[in-house]
């Protein structure tokens, strides 16, 4: 049991570490890039949009996509990024050496936590500036999408970063780890993010409604669209509690079963198994 002084000092040495983290990661070019590439490619996609409508509707289809993927960009970094640092932290004896200190997983998970949420807020951030900027449409100038905007953020956050938590703690492989992009992908492509997902036949629809990333993406597109534009969703409607239930449910379960797959990890790392993967990655390099 942690006593109410040990948890305030490793919440403070976790955020000291995500401060760090950020600092780094703000001021390396190949991190810069990694944030700005994926976000200019994204907004030439929306301009390609712009012209043209949400099929039945006469609606700006860019400013629907962008609401969409502002959704799936939280959730999809939330699992890929975290993920993808563990994966590599297990190999370069970082998470090794976070074992060694009292309490050190559990800051050195809030500092990951403060570092992928800080980064991909900071796309969040952007993209939504330059979507009110350049795509018509949009409805922002009411409280009530800002509070819609503000739970489903949060919500989509605690969804996704366990998922990544796990499949980092699962794979220690980065290589392996990565490949867990390509089922994100294809989820994005059946979520309704670029079409109406009522567009699909029922059983992708179906598939769909099970995973977090859809309901981000319809919780976003609640926050910013017309109140009109619900009716190219599922039921004609926004469906709020749905969208607030799934996600809750998947943060819950998450925040159950991360810490356990995370220190059954920890228990087996050792300096021989970090070795071991370290060979095989420069073997893979040559």
């Amino acid at each position: 049991m942690i006593r109410r002084d040990e948890l305030t000092t490793l919440v403070r040495a976790g955020l000291r570490q995500g401060r760090i983290e950020i600092r780094i990661s703000f001021t390396t070019l190949s991190e810069v890039l990694s944030y700005t590439i994926p976000m200019i490619g994204f907004f030439v996609v929306m301009l390609f949009q712009k012209g043209h409508h949400v099929p039945g509707t006469t609606f700006s289809l860019g400013a629907n996509t962008l609401s969409s993927m502002l959704g799936a960009t939280i959730a999809t970094s939330g699992i890929l990024t975290l993920s993808l640092k563990l994966a590599e932290e297990r190999t370069d004896g970082t998470l090794l050496r976070a074992k060694a200190v009292p309490h050190g997983m559990s800051g050195y998970l809030i500092g990951k936590i403060v570092t992928v949420t800080s980064g991909s807020m900071t796309g969040f951030v952007v993209s939504l500036v330059g979507g009110i900027l350049l795509l018509p449409g949009l409805s922002v100038g009411s409280a009530y999408s800002w509070l819609t905007m503000l739970w489903v953020v949060v919500l989509a956050f605690l969804a996704s970063l366990p998922i990544g938590a796990i499949i980092g703690s699962i794979f220690s492989d980065p290589t392996w780890t990565g490949l867990s992009i390509l089922p994100s992908m294809g989820l994005i492509g059946i979520s309704g993010m670029f079409f109406p997902i009522t567009h699909f036949p029922v059983w992708l629809q179906d598939i769909a409604q099970v995973f977090p990333l859809y309901w981000a993406g319809l919780g976003m597109r609640s926050a910013l669209l017309p109140d009109h534009m619900a009716a190219v969703e599922i039921g004609g409607s926004w469906r709020h509690l749905a969208t607030f239930g799934v996600l809750a449910v998947w943060a819950a379960l998450g925040l159950t079963l991360a810490p356990i797959v995370m220190r059954r990890m920890a228990r087996k790392e050792s300096g021989s198994n970090m070795e071991h993967r370290k060979a095989k990655a420069i073997a893979r390099a040559r």
